[in-house]
């Protein structure tokens, strides 16, 4: 038993000092402690080996090891999904190396920071439009790089969560019978977001709630009402012509259109869904 606790000891000892010996330590001159730093972050320490370039970078300021240093303290705090510090960092290389080879990899980098912080869509969705707006920036920019489909798709599938937090609105409302609010959500949807999935179902759930919008308004609103519904339904056949809802967006239309001629016994065929 003695001789294993001794064996065991040695052993930490032994790894201690091969741990120490990677490290950076003061007085390392600038290469070596660049190389250092740079063995942790292809051995996956991304957390030692931010660590190391930080130091790099203000020691060797105006220096090759300075500017590589940095690019890999942003890839480090990525690799280690700290993206606000790895978008601050991708920001600060910018500013530094304007002109630099990679900045083309760093804008698209910094784009997925914003990417990767993106919430659910019940959240705050500030760093999605903020991923939005960089992701564009990017397509711009490099509409020949090998990363612009990439990118579309990114873009694509943010607008998509918005759009999602933005018809979720509507229903909300409507379901709480707040119709004037429920209709300026999808009307959001539907403007801001056409080429989305949300698009369609934003437009037939807006024909709905102007019906029910009508059904629960006073007498003088409600022609007006079931004539926005209508409305919609004509932009719907417009948008989605060979939709598969379109059984259901018609009954909706048919009940506007009786419940019209109820309240507006002038109402004709003709005038139906002029207004």
């Amino acid at each position: 038993m003695r001789y294993l606790s001794i064996a065991l000891l040695s052993l930490i000892v032994l790894t201690g000092a091969c741990r120490n010996k990677d490290l950076i330590r003061p007085g390392d001159p600038l290469n070596v402690a660049y190389d250092k730093s740079l063995a942790l972050y292809e051995a996956g320490k991304y957390d030692d080996a931010a660590y190391g370039f930080d130091l790099v970078t203000r020691m060797g300021r105006g220096t090759n090891f300075s500017k590589d240093a940095q690019f890999y303290l942003a890839e480090s705090y990525y690799n280690d999904n700290q993206y606000i510090l790895a978008a601050s960092e991708y920001q600060r290389f910018i500013s530094y190396y304007p002109r630099d080879e990679k900045r083309q990899e760093v804008e698209y980098k910094l784009a997925m920071c914003y990417y990767q912080q993106s919430p659910r869509y019940r959240l705050d969705q500030t760093p999605t439009r903020r991923a939005i707006e960089l992701f564009q920036l990017f397509n711009t920019k490099y509409p020949d790089s090998e990363l612009v489909v990439e990118s579309a798709e990114r873009i694509d599938e943010l607008r998509n969560k918005l759009a999602r937090k933005a018809y979720e609105a509507g229903e909300f409302y409507l379901r709480t019978d707040r119709y004037l609010a429920s209709t300026i959500y999808f009307d959001q949807v539907i403007d801001q977001y056409p080429e989305s999935i949300w698009a369609e179902r934003a437009l037939l759930k807006q024909i709905e709630t102007y019906i029910v919008y009508a059904d629960n308004s006073i007498e003088s609103k409600q022609a007006e009402r079931y004539n926005n519904a209508i409305s919609n339904y004509e932009k719907y056949l417009q948008l989605f012509p060979q939709s598969n809802n379109r059984a259901e967006a018609e009954a909706l239309y048919l009940e506007a259109v009786d419940k019209l001629a109820d309240v507006d016994p002038t109402a004709t065929g003709d005038s139906i869904g002029s207004n």
